[in-house]
């Protein structure tokens, strides 16, 4: 296993994201810190929810498409970035005729877990699992012949539009001729449907939501009180993006003491923990070619709520 990130990188940038997400105007948290042991279990309920459609229709864009990407990339390498449980790419590679899969994240034990398991059921391939952060470590990853880099889940809408920008710029400068990107990115679509995607009826989400406060407390020895916080959804249609936010239920003070802070909260003051792009086949398109890339095929599931683009660098 490679690893480019080490435990105490991961604690240095949340004590840099924390102290300037909550002491900035308006206060802002980075999703990434959504994602400790309880956050993975947490999310990986949030993908069975029956208001929640975008795993579920990734899945059976996947299901259709995978000989299509396996003849138009006749890939031999795949990079996953966020690949988490590598339970995605499982479906691709049984199609992919591949000499090597190089599955990236943050997470080494996760990662490592996962990493055994593909590997044991795919003797005849090379797994090379990488513990990076994929918008610092791109360059440093591991090249092969013929390279698919995949980022699903629509992750690329938790990205703000100059960071998105920047993330696609710099995976187009590990490509090569006759590499491609494998995208998937959630559509535009009704409102209310959306939101109740994000603001689920059991309440997983919300809990979802206030994980990352206990992560603050236990890693940064804060004392946020989570039940303190409303969860809160909603659509911003000039951006069309979802917005998670957490709502302080009363006038509060939290001390984190790691930071040597305390971060004064009036009632009804609220932070920014996520956004969700939705797109349009236009907005990727633009967007890409933006960045270097040619949009080569868009598949979308037969409700068309969600994508999977293949693109090429130009």
């Amino acid at each position: 296993m490679h690893v480019f990130l080490e435990d105490n990188d991961l604690h240095e940038a949340l004590r840099r994201d924390v102290a300037l997400g909550l002491t900035s105007e308006p206060r802002t948290l980075p999703p990434k810190w959504f994602y400790d042991e309880r956050g993975s279990e947490l999310f990986d309920q949030i993908t069975r929810l029956e208001e929640y459609y975008p795993t579920r229709c990734e899945r059976e864009i996947l299901l259709e498409r995978a000989d299509n990407i396996a003849r138009l990339t006749q890939a031999r390498t795949l990079v996953e970035l966020g690949a988490g449980s590598c339970e995605k790419t499982r479906l691709l590679l049984g199609a992919l005729r591949l000499e090597r899969y190089v599955p990236v994240d943050v997470s080494g034990d996760y990662l490592g877990e996962a990493a055994a398991t593909i590997a044991a059921e795919h003797p005849e391939m090379a797994v090379h699992p990488v513990v990076a952060d994929y918008e610092r470590h791109l360059e440093l990853l591991p090249r092969g012949p013929r390279k698919v880099v995949a980022f699903l889940g629509s992750t690329i809408g938790n990205m703000l539009p100059a960071e998105r920008h920047r993330f696609l710029v710099d995976v187009r400068q590990i490509l090569e001729s006759g590499d491609f990107l494998l995208l998937g990115a959630d559509l535009v679509k009704d409102q209310d449907r959306l939101v109740r995607a994000y603001d689920d009826a059991l309440g997983v989400t919300a809990e979802f939501n206030r994980n990352v406060l206990r992560v603050i407390n236990q890693r940064l020895d804060a004392d946020f009180v989570p039940e303190a916080f409303a969860h809160v959804a909603l659509w911003d249609p000039a951006n069309e993006w979802i917005e998670m936010r957490l709502r302080s239920l009363t006038k509060q003070d939290v001390r984190i003491a790691g930071l040597g802070i305390t971060v004064h909260f009036t009632d009804g003051e609220e932070v920014r923990t996520e956004i969700s792009t939705k797109f349009r086949r236009t907005c990727l398109e633009q967007g890409l070619a933006t960045a270097g890339f040619a949009l080569r095929e868009f598949w979308t599931d037969p409700g068309s709520d969600f994508s999977l683009v293949l693109a090429q660098p130009n």
